[in-house]
């Protein structure tokens, strides 16, 4: 009998969406967040006729303030908890917060200023969760979703509640700073520890359990509404994680935890020095050895709460730049070997059906081209990589159906600003040649339209190019360690007139909703 094989990857139907970062919505205190800011973003998609919204990773922003530099691949960011949320289930009053000072530009996260105010808020939230608990008669005070969420997240949440506590007790250093005890984990020092800290280990855990609750009321809401989300992790974790922490096996580590190497790329079109990104890398005979439970933790994590699923850093599966630990830049790198399909024939197995989108951007070998082909996951086509007076394969009538067609994406420029100041005369000519650009229809308009007419299945388009953005609401440039990350968007510019101008453009190319 004939049994048809069951396919490893989605396969998009014709579709767009918009990169928006929740950091980036308008509207709550300091930052975006996951209360009305979020739900009117998802209202606004639908107006557009845009089925899905991409977002940037969601974990706990660590060093520069970076989504891909998290201290856990599995908690979600407290910064995102939406305080009038937490007023609604009278967990705080308006005068708890709306009379602080989030950061004097509202066009700009102020990063300083959330990590100095946010958690006093988070705290008295905390404290009044506890005093509505108690039920008479009854030990335990929580409700049975706090339960439930407990169940579900009990192999990360107690080593990641664990680690903050310490390292909130430690003055928030790296946790290869900790007394020697707590830093290898004696198991008597990690006792004292939970014995003499239960409730700020308790408190940690109840920014997760909102923080789940909050995610999930607007993914359901998203659904309702016929947008999927896709999220984004990156390929590592953070040198300072509970992850490293709590799973050093998992990585080359000495006998005290430290990296032998990290990660990092070489030198590329971003940076002549390469990337040091400083992470470690991954054991990848330990996880050989134990059928890649790891990963299969964390993509099964990753795929219960999006949609779809977009890895960072996908070249790294197949060969990775594996920098001697204590070098300045990542120039003395040497490539090795990845897992390559082992580890993604380990996740289908598990999880069947993987709709991951794979970032495979940066130097690319023919083994990296491989591996994406016989994943069967599309990869990325960038638009700003395009025009080098060859015919790219980054030009839109090059494009295979199988791919994400961007622009730009957030390691990118805004259109605006990379049109103006990164392109040679030469460049600029054959940009308004190949697009045919009119000053009627506008520039950033011309070059949208050419990433909606591709043949690529999916052309998500970032925000900041709807609004024709100048070089200041660029979210992030490669190699620069301060300034990234921060740009907002003003909630009077997501009008109406503007979901009814790309609908009809994304009508036009047979991308918008039915």
């Amino acid at each position: 009998m004939h049994t048809e094989k069951r396919k490893s990857t989605m396969e998009f139907k014709r579709c767009s969406g918009i990169l928006m970062p929740i950091s980036s919505l308008p509207g709550g205190y300091g930052i975006g967040s996951m209360g009305k800011p979020a739900h009117d973003f998802v209202d606004f998609l639908a107006k557009a006729g845009q089925t899905i919204w991409q977002i940037l990773p969601v974990g706990p922003t660590g060093y520069a303030d970076s989504p891909y530099q998290s201290c856990s691949a599995f908690a979600g960011n407290p910064y995102f908890i939406d305080l009038d949320l937490l007023a609604a289930d009278g967990l705080l009053t308006k005068k708890d917060y709306a009379a602080i000072n989030w950061g004097g530009d509202a066009a700009h996260v102020d990063y300083g200023t959330l990590y100095e105010k946010r958690f006093a808020v988070l705290r008295k939230a905390y404290a009044n969760f506890l005093k509505k608990r108690p039920v008479p008669g009854y030990e335990t005070p929580y409700p049975d979703d706090w339960y439930r969420f407990r169940f579900l997240s009990s192999d990360w949440l107690p080593d990641y509640c664990l680690y903050m506590a310490i390292k909130e007790a430690n003055g928030m250093v790296d946790w290869q700073k900790w007394p020697r005890a707590l830093r290898v984990r004696e198991p008597e020092a990690l006792a004292e520890f939970k014995a003499e800290h239960a409730g700020e280990i308790e408190f940690w855990a109840f920014l997760q359990y909102e923080f789940d609750r909050q995610w999930r009321a607007l993914h359901a809401y998203a659904k309702e509404k016929g947008v999927a989300i896709m999220g984004d992790i990156p390929i590592y974790v953070a040198a300072d994680s509970a992850d490293a922490w709590a799973g050093r096996e998992l990585f080359e580590t000495d006998a005290e935890g430290k990296p032998r190497r990290v990660a990092g790329c070489p030198p590329d079109y971003f940076a002549a020095d390469g990337q040091l990104w400083g992470n470690p890398l991954y054991d990848w005979d330990y996880h050989r050895r134990t059928g890649y439970a790891w990963w299969i933790l964390r993509i099964r994590h990753a795929l219960s709460i999006y949609d779809i699923l977009r890895i960072d850093h996908f070249r790294g599966f197949d060969t990775y730049w594996a920098i001697p630990a204590g070098e300045t830049t990542a120039r003395n790198g040497r490539w090795e070997q990845g897992p390559r399909m082992e580890l993604f024939r380990a996740l289908h197995n598990a999880l069947g059906s993987l709709p991951i989108v794979a970032e495979d951007l940066g130097e690319m070998f023919d083994s990296v081209r491989e591996l994406l082909a016989e994943s069967g996951f599309p990869g990325m086509k960038v638009l700003q990589f395009a025009f080098t007076g060859e015919d790219s394969v980054d030009l839109p009538h090059n494009y295979p159906r199988n791919c994400v067609a961007y622009p730009g994406t957030h390691d990118n420029n805004t259109l605006t600003g990379w049109f103006a100041e990164e392109l040679t005369a030469a460049q600029r000519k054959q940009v308004v040649d190949y697009f045919a650009l009119t000053k009627q229809e506008g520039t950033v308009r011309g070059m949208l339209r050419g990433v909606l007419a591709s043949t690529a299945a999916l052309a998500i388009i970032p925000m900041a190019d709807w609004l024709e953005e100048p070089a200041a609401a660029r979210m992030n440039t490669p190699g620069q360690a301060q300034g990234n990350w921060q740009w907002r968007a003003d909630a009077k510019k997501l009008t109406p007139a503007l979901a009814a101008e790309i609908r009809v453009l994304t009508e036009r190319y047979f991308r918008a909703a039915k």
